[in-house]
C-alpha cells in the first residue's frame, strides 16, 4: 500500500519544497495530498510537482486552519478519502503585519547579536495580530488551534491498531519561552503571537506524545532555520526595499559562519525529510530537530534540546481541549460533541 501523507501549507515555500523532495525520494511509493488555504495556488503547485513527476498521486485539500469549519470539513474530506494517514505535516503558518524597527536593525548589525538577530528577527520585529470570525485570534488560530483541531478530527486515520503515524510540526528558532504566557495563551496583550505560537506548538507536541503514543501515533517538531519564503518577503513592506538588495549577499557569507542560514526552501524542508526516514518511536521528543547547512552548501539534521517542560506542556494540552469543548457548544458546525471530552 501507498504511504499516505499530508502537508499544510503546501502550495509554497517550505512545505513545497518539501513535497518536491518527498516525491524525488519515493514517488512511486506515495499517495501525497497538498492541502491549502489557496486552491488556485494549490493547483499550480499541484502542476509543478506533475511536471517533475508525472506518474505521482497528488490530490487537493482545501484548508484554511485559521478557520473551524474549515479544518472540521477539510478532516471529514481526509476520512472519507483515506483509510489511514501515515505522515501528517503540520507545516501551515502565518507572520501578519510585521513591523520593522530599522534603528534596532542597525544596532543589532553591528553587535555580537547579529546572528540570532537575523535568525530570529528578535528585537527587530514585531507583529499586530488580527481576529478570526471565529473570534479566535489569528496566528494562534492559523499556527496552532487549527492544527491541534485537525489532529483531532483525524483520529480516526492517524490512530489505528497495528500502524504507525507522525506529526511532524513547522516550529522555528523564534519559538521563545519568554514570548509565551499560559494566562494568555492566545497572545492577546503581546506583541510577539508568532514566536508564542511556535513556542505552544513545540509544548503540544510533547504533550500529543504523552496521549497518543500507545495509539501508534507520534509527534515531532521541526526548525528549518533561516530560510527566505514569503513569510520571511511579508517584512518587506516595513522594511526600505534597498536593505534586502544589501543583505542577501551578507545572508550568503553570514552561512559561511553559522549553519542556521539554510537560506532556501529546499535546504529548509532537510529535517522535515529527515523525519520521513525514521522510525518515530527512536526520536527524541524533547528535541527540535533542526535543518542545517555548512558553509560549503551541505545539508544535515541535528537535534537540540527544546527549552519546554512536560508540566507546561500539559497545560497546554488541557487549555486547548477546553477551548475545543467551549468551541462545539458554541457552535453546531463543529460536527458531532466527542466523547473523550
Amino acid at each position: 500500500m501507498k504511504t499516505v501523507v499530508l502537508v499544510t501549507g503546501a502550495n509554497s515555500g517550505i512545505g513545497l519544497a518539501l513535497c518536491e523532495r518527498l516525491l524525488s525520494e519515493a514517488a512511486e511509493g506515495l499517495q501525497l495530498c497538498l492541502a491549502c488555504r489557496n486552491m488556485q495556488r494549490a493547483r499550480a503547485a499541484r502542476q509543478s510537482l506533475l511536471a517533475s513527476h508525472p506518474s505521482a498521486q497528488v490530490d487537493l485539500l482545501q484548508l484554511d486552519t485559521s478557520s473551524i469549519s474549515s479544518v472540521i470539513n477539510a478532516a471529514q474530506e481526509v476520512k472519507l478519502k483515506y483509510e489511514r494517514l501515515d505522515y501528517l505535516y503540520l507545516n501551515a503558518g502565518i507572520m501578519p503585519n510585521p513591523r520593522f524597527d530599522v534603528k534596532a536593525f542597525f544596532r543589532g548589525l553591528f553587535s555580537s547579536g547579529v546572528t540570532t538577530m537575523f535568525a530570529t528577527g528578535g528585537g527587530i520585529i514585531t507583529q499586530w495580530d488580527g481576529v478570526t470570525p471565529d473570534g479566535l485570534r489569528e496566528v494562534f488560530a492559523t499556527n496552532l488551534f487549527g492544527h491541534f483541531l485537525l489532529v483531532r478530527e483525524l483520529e480516526p486515520v492517524l490512530c489505528r491498531a497495528g500502524q504507525t503515524s507522525q506529526l511532524i510540526w513547522t516550529s522555528s528558532n523564534n519559538a521563545h519561552r519568554s514570548a509565551f504566557s499560559l494566562e494568555d495563551l492566545q497572545h492577546q496583550k503581546g506583541t510577539q503571537p508568532y514566536s508564542s505560537s511556535k513556542y505552544a506548538s513545540d509544548l503540544l507536541s510533547l504533550a500529543l506524545n504523552i496521549h497518543y503514543n500507545n495509539q501508534g501515533l507520534y509527534s515531532s517538531v521541526i526548525c528549518p532555520g533561516f530560510v527566505m519564503t514569503n513569510l520571511t518577503y511579508g517584512i518587506l513592506p516595513t522594511m526600505p526595499a534597498f536593505l534586502w538588495t544589501l543583505l542577501l549577499p551578507i545572508f550568503w557569507l553570514i552561512r559561511v559562519f553559522t549553519n542556521t542560514f539554510t537560506l532556501t526552501p529546499y535546504s529548509g524542508a532537510e529535517a522535515l525529510l529527515w523525519l520521513f526516514k525514521q522510525r518515530p518511536e527512536t526520536l527524541d521528543p524533547y528535541a527540535k530537530y533542526h535543518s542545517l547547512t555548512s558553509g560549503l552548501g551541505n545539508n544535515y539534521t541535528q537535534p537540540r534540546k527544546m527549552d519546554i517542560d512536560l508540566e507546561t506542556a500539559e497545560l497546554v494540552y488541557g487549555k486547548l481541549l477546553e477551548l475545543e469543548r467551549v468551541l462545539r457548544t458554541d457552535k453546531c458546525c463543529l460536527s458531532i460533541p466527542r466523547a473523550t471530552l
